[in-house]
């Protein structure tokens, strides 16, 4: 029977050097590199994800699908690139690549706690990007998805580990789900944060990673506190657990330190149960 505590074992897996977690597609990856030069060009973006005939495939699907508005069929990755922009491929490439990791598990306790991780994942992520478009910072909104998308990737990363340890552990039959919640709680953000780094993704995603629990004393890191606020949102709405409809968003410190009023957060939260009833439709 295994003697260490249960948090060591998991430590020991996130640091170890062997370690290989698919939870962010190399594509993915890259895209936000090239994304980050200012003289990238769309035959470049194009190029990259045509490598891949599963993501190109998903992207198709995604950049057709009801949630992103097309008007018509787009059959290929330059049309598509074309009609969404560059970064707005980016951030389908990355939702796509997302989506694929959390819906990879075959532990079916695991497998069950992804999806609503997932679902905490999307309208966050739908949620930032619409905030940042309401509030002002509208020139922040593709940022906003992507860092609303990527914010508790730390989660996802643990219950990856989790399931490493329980496949290889035959005498083990599984983690309870109180267990597991009490070690995404206590390491989500620092090795979520580790592992942005270790895949050398922008340093704006990586501070909301580790950051998103951290009590504020200002808001001069807008997209943080647009994710914070969003993420409280998604709480309230049962999006990652029991719904908290008693959690006053206009109250909290990022709403009334920003200027977002009591109207624009109901505006919100409606926007988000609409967004996820189409992507539920859609998938």
């Amino acid at each position: 029977m295994q003697s260490k505590p249960f948090v060591e074992i998991v430590k020991e897996h996130l640091e170890s050097e062997t370690l290989n977690l698919p939870v962010f597609h190399p594509v993915a990856v890259k895209l936000q590199a090239i994304l980050s030069c200012k003289d990238f060009t769309i035959d470049q973006v194009v190029a990259l994800i045509i490598k891949d005939q599963a993501l190109t495939s998903q992207i198709l699907r995604l950049a057709n699908s009801a949630f992103f508005s097309g008007l018509a069929k787009v059959t290929t990755i330059t049309d598509a690139v074309v009609r969404l922009g560059a970064r707005e491929i980016a951030s389908v490439a990355m939702l796509a690549s997302q989506q694929n990791s959390y819906n990879s598990f075959t532990h079916p306790e695991l497998k069950s706690q992804s999806q609503i991780l997932w679902k905490h994942a999307i309208g966050c992520a739908i949620g930032t990007r619409w905030l940042c478009e309401k509030s002002g910072y509208k020139q922040l909104a593709q940022e906003g998805f992507i860092a609303g998308l990527l914010h508790d990737i730390g989660s996802l990363l643990i219950l990856k580990v989790l399931e490493g340890i329980v496949n290889a552990d035959t005498e083990r039959k599984g983690v309870s789900r109180e267990l597991t919640a009490e070690i995404i709680a206590a390491m989500h953000t620092e090795s979520g944060y580790q592992m942005m780094q270790k895949w050398n993704l922008p340093d704006v995603y990586c501070t909301i990673v580790r950051d998103h629990h951290k009590e504020l004393t200002d808001t001069g890191d807008v997209l943080l506190s647009l994710v914070r606020l969003v993420d409280h949102a998604c709480r309230k709405l049962g999006l990652g657990g029991a719904p908290e409809p008693n959690l006053m968003l206009a109250a909290t410190f990022e709403a009334q330190s920003m200027g977002i009023k009591e109207i624009m957060l109901a505006e919100l939260e409606i926007m988000i149960e609409d967004a996820m009833e189409m992507v539920t439709a859609a998938a």
